[in-house]
C-alpha cells in the first residue's frame, strides 16, 4: 500500500530540512528534499566592501563557520589575482584541517551513529566481553573493563530517572538495529569520550583563529596572525607547540577509535552497501593549497563520471577554468524568479536571489534551495567525492586508509568488500573517515611547514589588497567537510556588485531542477527500505549519511529588518 511519509523537521543536523517519501512495498519509491527557511545572505552584501564579505558570510552558519571564510577571502583574492604569503596559506590550512576533523568526529559520533547504535540495548552488556572486543581492534587507551562500566552505570543513571537525557527519542528497539549489546556500550562510550576529543580541535582553531566559532583572523590578503620566535604578544613557539600537542591527540582518537568504529559498524551493517547509491556524479575540488597563487595542493580533486574512477578528469588551481565554466543553479522547482525566467539556470556570476514562495507543490515549487548542475547535471559531493577523487588521483595516503577500512569491514562481515561498496549510505560514513584520517595527517604536515618556513626567517603573513577602477569578477572554492562549497564574486569599482554562495548541501538536497533531475538526498533514497513508515529511521540513515547543513544552504532573512531571533541573557 503507498503511503506518505513526512519528516519535518529531520533532527540532529544544522538547519531546518524536511523530506517527504513515498513509500510502497516496504520501499522508497519517490522523495522530495526541502529547505524551509528563506536564503537571502548573498542580497545582503550588494553594495558593500569585498574585504568585509568573509566576516558576513561566515555568519550565514554557526558550525560550518570557517569555511565560509575561507572561501570569501579566496573569492575577492581571485577577482584581483591576489598571491598570498606562504605562511598565510599554512595557518589558513591547519584552520580549515583542524575544523574539517571536529566536523568529522561530530558528525559520526553525536550526528548519526545513533541512527545505528541502540543505546538502551547497552544496558545488557557484558562489560568484559566489551572490553575484550575492543581491545581486539585497536590499542585505544579509553577501551578499558573499567571505562565500560563506568559508561554503563551512567546509562543506567539516565534510565532510572525515566530520562535518557542526550539519548532521548531514538528508535530504541527498531527492527532494522542489529548490534550486539556489547558493541553497542562500545559505540556509547566511544559517544562520550568524542565529546572530550572534538575540544582539541576546537582549541587549535580558537588558538590559530583568535576566536570558535567565527574564525577573527583571516583577511584579504593573508591572515592577521603576527608570527614571532621570541615574543608572547604574537603567534609564537610556544602555543605552536601546544597546538601540536592537541594534533597528536585528535590523530590518536582518528586512527584508533573513529576509523575502526566505522569499519566495524559497516561490517556489521554490510547490507546497508546497497542502498543510498544514487547519483554517482561526483564532484571535489582540490585544497590545501601549498604555494601562494592555488597552482599547487596537497589533496587533489576533480570530476568522476557515473562512478568509474577511470573517468577521472582533475580540478587542478583556483584559476581552473574547466571548474569555473560549469556550475549553474536552476529555480524551476525552488521558491525563487529570475528575471529571464524560471525555465533557466543561471551561472552564480549572473545569479539572482529574488524570494517566491507559493506553498509546497510536489510538481510545483518546494524548497528554498536552488539546483546547481556541473555542466547540466546534478552532482554528489561531499567525502564520498572527495575519496574516490582521491583514489582516482593516485593520492598514496587515501589509499592506506582507504584499504584499512575496507579490510576491517571485510573481516566483521565476513566477505570482502571492495571499493564498490562505497557507492551507498554506508559508504558515506567510510569515506568520511577515511578522509578524516588523511585530513588529520596532513593537519600535522602543515604544522611542519609553517616551523620549517619560520625557521628560514620568513615571518610574512599578509599581502595589501589593491581594488583598480572596473569590474573584477573571482571565485573562491574550498573542499568542505561536506563537500564542494564556492564563493563566487562580481566588484565594481571596489564594491560588491553581486555575490552567490553555492554550497555543500546546496548540492546534495537541491530539488528537482529545470529538466526534473533529483538532486543527491532524493536520488539516494530511492529503493531505501522502510520496515514502519510510523518510525522511518532508515530515511534518517540516508539523509544523516550527507551531514545536511541546511544553514548554509537556506539563509534567514527578514527584508522589513525585524528581529528573526531574540536572545535574552539570565
Amino acid at each position: 500500500m503507498n503511503k506518505r511519509v513526512t519528516i519535518d523537521p529531520v533532527t540532529r543536523i544544522e538547519g531546518h530540512l524536511r523530506v517527504d517519501v513515498e513509500v510502497d512495498g516496504g520501499r522508497v519509491k519517490k522523495a522530495w528534499a526541502s529547505g524551509q527557511m528563506w536564503r537571502g545572505v548573498e542580497n545582503i552584501l550588494i553594495g558593500r566592501d569585498p574585504r568585509d564579505a568573509w566576516a558576513i558570510t561566515q555568519r550565514i552558519c554557526g558550525v560550518c563557520t570557517t569555511v565560509h571564510a575561507i572561501a570569501s577571502v579566496r573569492a575577492v583574492e581571485n577577482a584581483l589575482q591576489l598571491e598570498i604569503p606562504v605562511n598565510a596559506q599554512y595557518i589558513r590550512n591547519m584552520i580549515i584541517l583542524a575544523h574539517a576533523v571536529h566536523d568529522h568526529i561530530v558528525h559520526f559520533y553525536h550526528l548519526s551513529a545513533l541512527d545505528w547504535v541502540d543505546v538502551v540495548s547497552a544496558l545488557k552488556a557484558d562489560p568484559e566481553k566489551t572490553a575484550s572486543l575492543a581491545q581486539s581492534l585497536s590499542n585505544w587507551n579509553g577501551n578499558s573493563k573499567a571505562e565500560f562500566v563506568k559508561v554503563q552505570e551512567r546509562l543506567k543513571g539516565f534510565v532510572g530517572t525515566g530520562q535518557l537525557g542526550i539519548f532521548t527519542n531514538g528508535y530504541w528497539g527498531h527492527p532494522a538495529m542489529r548490534l550486539t549489546p556489547e558493541v553497542n556500550l562500545l559505540a556509547v562510550s566511544h559517544y562520550l569520550q568524542a565529546l572530550e576529543v572534538q575540544r582539541y580541535a576546537s582549541k587549535i582553531v580558537a588558538v590559530l583563529g583568535s576566536k570558535s566559532p567565527h574564525i577573527q583572523n583571516v583577511a584579504v590578503g593573508g591572515v592577521a596572525n603576527p608570527l614571532s620566535v621570541d615574543t608572547q604578544s604574537v603567534l609564537t613557539i610556544e602555543r605552536l607547540l601546544a597546538i601540536k600537542e592537541w594534533m597528536l591527540k585528535l590523530e590518536d582518537f582518528v586512527k584508533n577509535v573513529y576509523l575502526i568504529d566505522v569499519g566495524a559498524i559497516g561490517g556489521f551493517y554490510a547490507d546497508w552497501t546497497k542502498y543510498g547509491k544514487g547519483i554517482t556524479e561526483y564532484l571535489c575540488v582540490p585544497d590545501i593549497p601549498l604555494d601562494g597563487k592555488g597552482e599547487k595542493f596537497a589533496l587533489p580533486g576533480g570530476y568522476i563520471e557515473g562512478g568509474k574512477l577511470e573517468s577521472y578528469k582533475p580540478i587542478t588551481t583556483f584559476n581552473d577554468k574547466y571548474f569555473t565554466d560549469g556550475v549553474s543553479e536552476a529555480i524551476k522547482h525552488s521558491w525563487y524568479n529570475y528575471s529571464g525566467g524560471n525555465d533557466k539556470s543561471l551561472h552564480p556570476y549572473k545569479g539572482e536571489t529574488t524570494p517566491n514562495y507559493t506553498d509546497f507543490q510536489d510538481d510545483g515549487k518546494y524548497s528554498w534551495l536552488k539546483s546547481p548542475t556541473f555542466y547540466g547535471k546534478p552532482m554528489q559531493v561531499g567525502p564520498l567525492p572527495r575519496v574516490l577523487n582521491m583514489l582516482a588521483a593516485g593520492h598514496e595516503p587515501t589509499k592506506k586508509y582507504a584499504t584499512a577500512a575496507l579490510d576491517l569491514v571485510s573481516k566483521v562481515a565476513g566477505a570482502k568488500v571492495g571499493v564498490d561498496a562505497l557507492h551507498s549510505t554506508i559508504g558515506r560514513h567510510a569515506a568520511r573517515a577515511v578522509g578524516c584520517a588523511v585530513q588529520v595527517d596532513e593537519l600535522i604536515n602543515q604544522w611542519d611547514l609553517l616551523l620549517a618556513n619560520m625557521a628560514k626567517g620568513d615571518l610574512k603573513t599578509f599581502n595589501r589588497p589593491v581594488f583598480p577602477k572596473g569590474e573584477q569578477m573571482g571565485v573562491g572554492f574550498h573542499e568542505a567537510p561536506r563537500g564542494v562549497l564556492s564563493h563566487w564574486v562580481v566588484i565594481d569599482s571596489g564594491k560588491i556588485k553581486n555575490y552567490q554562495c553555492v554550497v555543500p548541501t546546496t548540492w546534495n538536497a537541491a530539488p528537482r531542477n529545470e529538466k526534473d533531475q533529483p538532486g543527491a538526498y532524493e536520488a539516494c533514497l530511492i529503493d531505501n527500505p522502510v520496515a514502519d513508515p510510523e518510525k522511518p529511521l532508515e530515511v534518517l540513515r540516508t539523509v544523516h549519511s550527507f551531514d545536511p547543513c541546511l544553514a548554509c544552504a537556506v539563509h534567514v532573512v527578514d527584508q522589513e529588518h525585524n528581529p528573526v531571533v531574540t536572545v535574552k541573557a539570565v
